[in-house]
């Protein structure tokens, strides 16, 4: 059961559970989409799932699990697909170096870098850089952000070998 608590300025409807529990996970929720923010904002700092957690108040390993339960990955994995994605932007464009887009996403190691490259994208950066320079010229940037989007190699369809 819920009470209304009003309108927000856009309009939406602010709504309390008298369920404690239900409650509770609905705090839990929205402690997760701050974090999630805040990887979103701040992909290109330091940030560890401690640091995270602290964030957040809660421990590194509630957080973590919480997190994939919430959202299929863990905080980190999370992390490192934002970064992978956002190189593979700069890289598409033309206008950074590997090592320069491995640098500006928050990688302190290219060697570490160009290895999640490869697993999540399936090339190393290098490869795809020079391949896909322009593949996405006059494509509309959400489009190209969604068929652009990394996956993990486990969720890859294997190509047909004929």
């Amino acid at each position: 059961m819920y009470t209304v608590l009003g309108r927000g300025v856009c309009g939406t409807i602010a709504l309390v559970s008298t369920d404690p529990a239900r409650a509770e996970h609905l705090r839990d929720l929205a402690r997760l989409r701050r974090v999630r923010d805040r990887i979103d904002r701040e992909y290109a700092q330091p940030l560890d799932v401690e640091a995270l957690a602290r964030g957040a108040h809660v421990s590194a390993g509630h957080l973590s699990r919480q997190f994939r339960k919430a959202y299929g990955e863990s905080p980190y994995s999370y992390l490192m697909t934002r970064r992978i994605e956002r190189a593979m932007a700069l890289l598409r464009a033309g206008d950074h170096s590997v090592t320069e887009a491995c640098f500006a996403v928050g990688f302190s190691s290219l060697g570490t870098f160009s290895t999640r490259f490869t697993e999540l994208v399936g090339v190393p950066p290098s490869v795809y850089r020079r391949e896909a320079a322009g593949a996405t010229v006059g494509m509309a940037p959400c489009v190209a952000k969604q068929i652009t989007r990394p996956i993990r190699n486990r969720e890859a369809r294997v190509p047909d070998p004929a």
